[in-house]
Formats: C-alpha cells, sequence, structure tokens
C-alpha cells in the first residue's frame, strides 16, 4: 500500500503552520466560482436568421429515376438535385433555389411522360386487339 502525504505551504513563509482558515476559503472558491461582482452581467445577443427552405427534391428526383426515367429526366432531376443540395450546404441560398426549381420542372415533365407513357402502353395494345378480334 502506498501512503503519500500532502503538505501545504503558506506563500509567507515554510516555518509557520497552514492557515487552515484560508485553505478553507480557497476551496470553498474553487467549488463554488469566484466571486461575483456588485456590476451588472454582459451579454451578448446572437441573431439567428431563420433558415429559407430549399426544397432540393432529393427524394422525388431518384423515384423518378429508377421507376419513371422518361428521356432520362429523371437523371438529369438527380443531378440538380445534388446540386442544388450543396449550394445550400454552402450557403449559397439563391444557387440552391434556382438549381431545385430546375429539378422540380424535370421531375414534373418525367412525371407527365411517364404517365403518358403508361397510358399510351396500356391503350395500343387493347385498341390492337380489339381490332383483330
Amino acid at each position: 500500500m502506498n501512503h503519500t502525504t500532502q503538505t501545504f505551504f503558506t506563500p509567507a513563509s515554510t516555518s509557520c503552520p497552514p492557515d487552515y482558515q484560508m485553505l478553507k476559503e480557497e476551496h470553498e472558491v474553487a467549488v463554488l466560482g469566484a466571486p461575483h461582482n456588485s456590476a451588472p452581467p454582459r451579454s451578448t445577443v446572437i441573431h439567428i436568421h431563420s433558415e429559407t427552405s430549399v426544397p432540393n427534391h432529393v427524394v422525388w428526383s431518384p423515384f423518378n429515376t429508377l421507376f419513371i426515367n422518361s428521356c432520362c429526366l429523371g437523371f438529369i432531376a438527380v443531378t440538380y438535385s445534388m446540386k442544388s443540395r450543396d449550394r445550400k450546404m454552402v450557403g449559397d441560398l439563391t444557387g440552391g433555389q434556382a438549381y431545385a426549381s430546375t429539378a422540380k420542372c424535370l421531375n414534373v415533365w418525367a412525371l407527365v411522360l411517364g404517365i403518358l407513357m403508361g397510358i399510351l402502353l396500356i391503350i395500343i395494345p387493347v385498341l390492337i386487339f380489339q381490332v383483330y378480334q
């Protein structure tokens, strides 16, 4: 078992016994913190601007790419969505909104063309089947 002793020295002299009242006050200052000044506390105000919502259509674009991808518009929309997200992360909200608007337009066109192509793929075989029956 290792026993160590701790000796307290007063700054005035080492021949006097330690002042236990002074040690108690130093301990209270260490635990409770420094005494407070009578001056009013200074405060810092930080203004946080509300972030403008820039929809980047990152969910809609891969959906169009995987399921509807007419004329590769879904893939191009994914690219613009990623650019919009990157611009937003950098802090360029104007550029992010421009890329998001382009991605939205491409997604709308991909969806409309995909639905029209789906309807035509159903109607044309039905009409052909009725003609030859």
